[in-house]
């Protein structure tokens, strides 16, 4: 069906570009360290920062932050409707609630009033731990009873007049998270923020948030995603733009692909390939460099590559399209990389 667009400052959701988010560990009434984490956040690529809301200290501060960032702030409530209207008031971009401990209908209400008087949009956010008791009840911690409880929260917000809404199901469990977004996208227009909650350390967390919000961004689903890790935030945005990179939903960067090597190989292609990797980190520019174990079949494996390296023993062939270059092992390095830097210069 035909998406919503949905404005979160001057990031639009559902036009097609997923966007970014992530969220401070900071205090948010602590401004030095939530502005400062926020700026390491932005050099990353995060297109949206949550921010914690858990008293007033915390909503008064949203003004002083909002000053000093460049990205679109959101501010997440919980158990307080009040909060809520003084966070929107302190200037948040957008607003995430929780269906099941927001309050019900009374303050969902109070909440749709001040988000219509800001114009600012609100995300429904239903996981595993927030269901509507009524639906938990019927259906237990499944897709039916995520979908359910966030959508009758949406209408809610529709009924008093709120039409900027994104909403979101998730679950720490990736095929419970998986099946909740697909019944959800067929059910609804505005737009979804996808990710796996909780979904736990670095680790662990990256290989659950790549398989879940993968397969959904590969069936079209998710107009903006959150890798959730517990760990640095910043992690979480790198983590967030290798998952649009891998699905093909962000070109704007160089690729460098790698052999896992084997027997075959006779010079250190995994320390070419981590030095490679290091080099065009955060470089805007479409490009692929492939670093390939051994002469065999390197070359051919990697022949859509911008540039590429291939090593034996005694030399090693570095090659551009059909050109090919035979250079001594010694050297082999230190002339890719000038390749490299050339390549990188066009």
């Amino acid at each position: 069906m035909q998406k919503k667009q949905v404005n979160v400052g001057n990031v639009t959701l559902g036009g097609g570009k997923i966007a970014v988010q992530s969220m401070t560990t900071e205090k948010t009434s602590d401004v030095e360290k939530s502005v400062a984490q926020i700026l390491r956040l932005e050099e990353a690529g995060c297109d949206i920062v949550r921010v914690a809301v858990l008293d007033e200290e915390d909503a008064r501060a949203i003004s002083a932050v909002k000053q000093r960032i460049g990205i679109p702030l959101v501010a997440d409530i919980h158990f307080s409707a009040r909060l809520a209207v003084k966070a929107v008031e302190a200037g948040a971009d957008k607003l995430r609630v929780n269906p099941g401990n927001i309050g019900g209908e009374r303050e969902l209400a109070l909440v749709a009033d001040c988000l219509k008087a800001h114009r600012v949009p609100v995300r429904v956010g239903a996981n595993t731990g927030s269901i509507e008791p009524h639906f938990l009840q019927k259906y237990g911690r499944s897709a039916e009873a995520l979908v359910l409880s966030a959508l009758e929260n949406v209408r809610i917000f529709e009924k008093y007049g709120v039409e900027d809404i994104v909403v979101s199901v998730k679950a720490s469990d990736v095929p419970l998270t998986v099946r909740a977004y697909e019944k959800l996208a067929a059910e609804t227009d505005h737009p979804l923020h996808v990710g796996v909650t909780e979904a736990g350390t670095e680790r662990m967390g990256v290989i659950k948030s790549s398989v879940g919000i993968g397969a959904l961004l590969l069936g079209g689903i998710g107009d903006t995603i959150r890798v959730s890790l517990t760990s640095d935030p910043v992690k979480e945005v790198e983590a967030a733009h290798g998952i649009l990179r891998a699905c093909g939903l962000e070109t704007d960067y160089v690729e460098v692909v790698s052999c896992p090597t084997c027997g075959r190989c006779r010079y250190d292609c995994m320390g070419l390939a981590e030095k490679v990797n290091e080099r065009v980190r955060g470089v805007r520019k479409r490009g692929k460099i492939a670093v390939m174990g051994c002469v065999v079949n390197g070359p051919g494996e990697a022949k859509d590559a911008d540039l590429g390296i291939a090593g034996g023993e005694e030399y090693c062939v570095i090659f551009c399209g059909a050109e090919r270059e035979r250079v001594a092992a010694e050297d082999a390095e230190r002339v890719f990389f000038a390749r490299l830097e050339e390549f990188l210069r066009k």
